[in-house]
């Protein structure tokens, strides 16, 4: 195969789990995944608590913006993670589907909200296992 693999995360508003997904991923990857973010009704910025709680693991994503969800990044994707877009995902033939349930982090405060985010890092490493195994 040769080619870094790509993941593709979905939420609503792309604002808080798919943000945090997209940026755990990235940094325990190390290069080794391609990754992306989108919602399904993007918001015009990132939750500010999810900011918060993913500062305190030292990954600041302060300067991320959501994004439209689109065909072309679905179909680019070799896994597409959604957490709560529900039939607002399309779906191509090939592609792997992951469906996270997760809590929605909107309003949420902080203490509500790192358990989320540490859930979503727990199934962010064992889907970066899966991905790139270790040796």
């Amino acid at each position: 195969m040769g080619t870094r693999p790509e993941v593709l995360f979905v939420c609503v508003h792309n604002a808080g789990r798919s943000q945090m997904a997209a940026a755990l991923l990235d940094h325990l990857a190390a290069g080794s995944v391609t990754v992306r973010s989108a919602g399904s009704d993007p918001a015009d910025r990132v939750n500010a608590v999810v900011v918060q709680a993913m500062t305190e693991l030292g990954i600041d994503i302060s300067r991320e913006l959501p994004k439209p969800l689109s065909g072309p990044a679905v179909e680019a994707a070799d896994v597409v993670v959604t957490m709560g877009c529900g039939d607002a995902c399309p779906v191509f033939p090939g592609k792997r589907y992951l469906d996270w349930e997760l809590p929605d982090p909107s309003g949420l405060p902080i203490e509500q909200v790192r358990p989320i985010r540490d859930e979503i890092s727990l199934r962010v490493e064992g889907l970066l296992g899966e991905l790139v195994p270790a040796g």
